[in-house]
């Protein structure tokens, strides 16, 4: 799936959702946190749901610390 996200149309949606988001972490906003957002997280991972790639509810903006948060690493 690496090769996925270096698409035009990843590339794209991923602009799309980060706008859609005010560029803004979606969890760090929950808190009343405005902290600048960097990757689009898969709520459903795309390793088990392919079909929902580029659906916009299945997309949410994030800060690092929380992307690395969802995937279990240390930042």
């Amino acid at each position: 799936m690496s090769g996925f996200y270096n698409t035009k149309k990843w590339k794209s949606k991923r602009e799309k959702i980060l706008k859609r988001d005010s560029y803004k972490c979606r969890e760090c906003a929950r808190i009343g946190r405005m902290v600048q957002a960097n990757p689009v997280h898969h709520l459903a991972p795309i390793e088990e749901f392919p079909e929902y790639r580029l659906c916009d509810f299945n997309l949410i903006s994030l800060c690092n610390e929380h992307h690395n948060k969802c995937h279990n690493r240390a930042d």
